[in-house]
């Protein structure tokens, strides 16, 4: 656990988190009138881990982006958890729209293309966006649009739901190699370091030294998600095929 993430949970308060995301908290009335809204401190706090790195994002840091003190930034937020989920909630942004997108397959290919894109715009958000956690509205529409891309599917609510999270799994294993959980030697500084150690030792290691040797014409991302696609594919078609023979079977005869 990194020092961000243990100041998180060491002050998460998961229904205040829950009042503050979806605008069930009590404005204060004490004190003077506040100078900016939680957009406006979100958007801060995002713009110095864009430019300088998650680690670099403080109480501190963020009230002097602001012109505050410190102590003046705790009318917006309690500490660092509730800053870290406005920041999600404003770097995440809009839900993709796949109400354009015809079949089930084009609109999952779309919502990871986005999620992708999301991450490449903000690369510290697949390293805080784990775990058990309380989100805003405008990330839980991320997983509700795409599970509306599976809603006329004859999968289960459940395996609908297991679609989605294997997709979005996939995403955050396969992205650049500057945030958490990606493919060590397919990207990033360290690639061609062990490219160089691989090819030097390819007599204790073959296999990846040949496969490392040859260039590839797709990503590591785009070859997973065609395989999911194509297993989920082939599960919705049998489903299809199966239901279509029910229906035949109970229907009666013709006189």
């Amino acid at each position: 656990m990194g020092k961000w993430e243990a100041a998180m949970s060491a002050n998460e308060d998961p229904m205040a988190l829950a009042e503050l995301l979806w605008g069930l908290r009590k404005p204060r009335t004490r004190g003077p009138r506040p100078a900016f809204d939680l957009a406006q401190v979100a958007d801060a706090a995002v713009k110095v881990a864009d430019t300088e790195g998650l680690e670099a994002v403080s109480m501190h840091r963020v009230a002097a982006e602001l012109g505050l003190t410190k102590m003046a930034l705790y009318r917006y937020v309690n500490g660092k958890s509730e800053l870290s989920a406005i920041m999600i909630e404003a770097a995440v942004g809009t839900p993709p729209d796949l109400s354009g997108v015809t079949s089930w397959r084009a609109k999952l290919e779309e919502y990871a293309r986005q999620l992708s894109a999301a991450w490449r715009r903000h690369p510290w958000l697949p390293s805080i966006t784990v775990g058990d956690r309380v989100m805003g509205p405008c990330e839980t529409g991320w997983p509700e649009r795409a599970l509306s891309a599976l809603a006329d599917t004859p999968l289960t609510e459940r395996e609908r739901l297991d679609a989605v999270m294997l997709v979005s799994h996939h995403i955050r294993a396969t992205h650049p190699a500057a945030t958490q959980g990606t493919q060590t030697w397919t990207d990033g500084s360290a690639a061609p370091i062990m490219r160089d150690l691989l090819l030097r030792n390819a007599d204790r290691f073959p296999l990846l030294a040949t496969t490392m040797a040859i260039p590839s014409a797709t990503t590591t991302q785009e070859f997973g998600l065609h395989t999911l696609l194509d297993g989920l594919e082939h599960t919705i078609t049998q489903r299809t095929r199966n239901s279509g023979d029910e229906s035949a079977a109970s229907s009666p005869a013709p006189p």
